[in-house]
């Protein structure tokens, strides 16, 4: 059974960001198309991904350093060969290929006809913050200004193989896609809180059944 998306449902305000503004009413815009429709790049995405498997290995390896294991997978060859090699060419890149992470083709097909304001104010929120010095008071011309986009929204990117995948290569992709868990701007200060899934969920149970059965 070989995936064919990554669904991520938003449980706290995010923030994608484009890396520019708007002035006299953001700092700080959200990555959007010129219809206004959120997204998140899927080069970011492959890299947070990335990222989860890394912790996923490090796990697996401890467990494989400490417990009698069922195999002796090479599990750092396994993330190369969905990942590729960090800092290297695009030779070694890597056999999973992510589309960016839109809303769904429904939920695009319902607001088709709104003006990209409109889209943009159904699906975000502004939210304003401020320095504060050491005498507890906010400090001068620090405030800022960051779009987010609501809790609850729902995105979906595709996602491709340049070959069919081994059991352990799906195993560690539905493991690195369970253990992402935050993404955007501040995620590491508490935003960007989010689920993910491959696929349905039923499917996804019984893909990570098989890894916890493989190690």
């Amino acid at each position: 059974m070989t995936p064919t998306k990554i669904k991520i449902t938003l449980k706290s305000a995010a923030t994608f960001g484009s890396g520019s503004g708007v002035p006299g009413l953001v700092d700080r815009e959200i990555e959007h198309d010129p219809q206004g429709f959120p997204f998140l790049r899927g080069k970011t995405l492959k890299g947070l991904l990335a990222e989860s498997a890394e912790n996923v290995v490090f796990a697996l390896k401890q467990i494989q350093e400490n417990e009698q294991t069922k195999n002796d997978v090479n599990w750092d060859e396994v993330k190369e060969q969905i990942f590729g090699k960090g800092g290297r060419g695009t030779d070694e890149r890597g056999s999973l290929h992510i589309g960016d992470a839109q809303l769904s083709a429904d939920l695009r097909a319902t607001a088709q006809g709104w003006s990209k304001e409109d889209v943009l104010y159904s699906l975000t929120g502004i939210r304003r913050q401020t320095a504060i010095n050491e005498d507890g008071a906010p400090d001068h011309a620090s405030l800022r200004s960051m779009r987010v986009l609501l809790p609850g929204v729902e995105l979906e990117a595709p996602i491709t193989f340049d070959k069919p995948l081994a059991p352990e290569q799906i195993h560690l992709l539905t493991a690195a896609v369970l253990d992402l868990r935050r993404a955007g701007t501040g995620r590491n200060r508490g935003r960007g809180w989010l689920k993910a899934e491959l696929m349905d969920e039923k499917s996804m149970q019984k893909l990570f059944e098989e890894f916890e059965g493989a190690i």
